[in-house]
């Protein structure tokens, strides 16, 4: 199965909270890092030198975090929630019951509302991309990782009013 890049929605204090992280890793950030890095590389020997490679794991921490927010705000729908039409996407708080269980869950992401009390499943996760598309009253199966087949009766779609 091929994944193809989603969409995500973010409101337009999540946008700007993300472009402000990412401005800060892209300038201050990585300014600091390669200070630190030289600065490590000043004292000596490179293989035995813990500072160093410290540094080059943050350094690579820091580049993938950059990687992974330009993709989220470059494929980002800024704005208010999805319309109230019943139809499961990005935005929308879905109840459904999953293996006899009531569950309510966010389908979006995390990194647009990290404070939430909430379950936020991605639309990429084997149980949003069963979803997407439906309406409630729905059914669906999702796999798990193990190979599972988990049932799935959706009970009501909303939009996500933060």
């Amino acid at each position: 199965m091929t994944q193809a890049s989603t969409t995500t929605w973010l409101t337009q204090e999540a946008y700007n909270r993300l472009k402000s992280e990412l401005e800060h890793l892209t300038g201050p950030g990585r300014q600091d890092i390669a200070e630190r890095i030289d600065a490590a590389r000043q004292e000596g020997d490179l293989k035995e030198n813990g500072g160093y490679h410290a540094a080059r794991e943050e350094q690579a921490k820091q580049e993938a975090r950059i990687y992974h927010l330009t993709e989220l705000l470059r494929n980002a729908h800024v704005g208010e929630a999805p319309p109230d039409d019943g139809v499961v996407e990005s935005g929308m708080v879905v109840t459904c019951t999953i293996a006899g269980k009531d569950r309510t869950f966010l389908l979006g992401s995390r990194e647009g509302a990290p404070d939430l009390e909430i379950d936020v499943y991605s639309e990429s996760s084997p149980l949003g991309s069963a979803l997407v598309g439906k309406k409630t009253g729905d059914t669906a199966t999702y796999e798990t990782p193990s190979g599972a087949q988990i049932d799935v009766k959706i009970k009501d779609v909303k939009p996500f009013k933060g």
